[in-house]
């Protein structure tokens, strides 16, 4: 059993059980998340696709913690005008664990 889903503008295969980094989205201070834009589900070979999403189809996850990317730097210079600019960014990621999929 497996599904694929989308979070963040990313579209990922997951089965119960997985753990995976999605971009950050709010959940407040609750330590579970509902995903609901499942795009395919799969159970025994069985095919169940959306248009473009699944109505009634979710994903439980449990946020186990926020870590956050590698650094990536940008770099701008121009020549002969004594001008650099040099500015770090490190992404959030919310880390999930899959517990359930849930189809209707």
């Amino acid at each position: 059993m497996f599904a694929i889903i989308q979070t963040g503008g990313k579209q990922y295969k997951v089965k119960p059980g997985d753990e995976l980094q999605i971009e950050r989205i709010s959940h407040g201070k609750s330590k579970s998340l509902k995903l609901d834009r499942v795009l395919l589900y799969s159970k025994d070979g069985e095919f169940q696709t959306g248009s473009p999403f699944l109505k009634g189809a979710y994903c439980e996850a449990e946020v186990l913690s926020q870590v956050q990317g590698p650094k990536v730097i940008s770099f701008k210079y121009i020549r002969r005008k004594k001008s650099a600019t040099k500015i770090g960014h490190r992404q959030k990621y919310l880390k999930v664990k899959i517990k359930t999929i849930h189809t209707s």
